[in-house]
């Protein structure tokens, strides 16, 4: 059983979630999707809400809506519950869903590559999900993108396509869109990671990646606001540094 996050991280991670071109350009691409398949959403629960960055974007998007969010680490839900006083957190591990009402909506955010147990997780998801409910999630992919930087955050894997796929298949979920994103940056991507494969920092800066020039945040973040204009017309892209998928919950799922 594996389950890994550095609980030092939520400290930094929150000074720098609101000014990263990467969690904004996130942020924009799920509310999209969430106004795009569930536009009459009226509860959201996510799974691994960390410091609350996401749940905030979406309680500004869907003021009437019901939002709630666990995490595996109390430390994360601290700042969370700073963010947003009057949405309810819990400590829960995802391994092991208990809800008292199923949300229309679960989300899941760069979460399940934490956790060896991804199977169980989505099961618990589906499962959790109010009928006909959705379930949005992103994770990171391509094996080849596979670094020092997964290791010390903690990834248990990076996903093919087809795999998630089938993983949320066998759960009783219908993939209802998949797409990547972070495409334009993958080029970059490829050559840092390449780069961090063979330095001899056996302790690299977790955070490094976060902490970029302002010039340079701002053409990054410009590239994605390029992309999800695109997947907004309909185009799924093929490779990325990262994956969104939306997902029904299906009849078979419901017991």
């Amino acid at each position: 059983m594996k389950t890994g996050f550095r609980k030092d991280f939520y400290k930094e991670l929150a000074t720098l979630e609101g000014k990263n071109f990467w969690f904004r350009a996130r942020n924009k691409i799920i509310i999209w999707a969430l106004k795009k398949y569930m536009p009459q959403l009226t509860s959201f629960h996510e799974i691994g809400c960390g410091t609350g960055f996401v749940i905030s974007a979406v309680a500004h998007a869907f003021p009437e809506a019901h939002l709630s969010g666990s995490e595996y680490f109390n430390e994360g839900l601290v700042y969370a519950r700073q963010r947003l006083p009057d949405v309810e957190f819990q400590q829960m591990d995802a391994r092991q869903i208990n809800f008292a009402s199923a949300p229309d909506v679960i989300g899941a955010f760069d979460v399940l590559e934490h956790i060896e147990e991804d199977e169980q997780v989505l099961d618990q998801m589906a499962k959790a999900l109010a009928p006909n409910g959705m379930l949005f999630i992103t994770v990171p992919q391509h094996r080849w993108l596979w670094s020092s930087v997964d290791v010390h955050a903690c990834h248990v894997r990076r996903y093919k396509a087809s795999e998630l796929h089938g993983k949320m298949v066998r759960a009783g979920l219908e993939v209802v869109r998949s797409t990547s994103f972070v495409s334009t940056l993958l080029p970059a991507m490829y050559l840092s990671r390449l780069m961090k494969r063979h330095s001899d920092d056996a302790k690299p800066d977790e955070m490094a990646e976060l902490r970029i020039h302002p010039a340079l945040n701002g053409i990054f973040e410009w590239a994605l606001n390029l992309e999800l204009a695109i997947i907004r017309q309909g185009l799924n892209l093929p490779l990325g540094g990262s994956r969104l998928v939306v997902a029904r919950k299906l009849p078979t799922a419901m017991s």
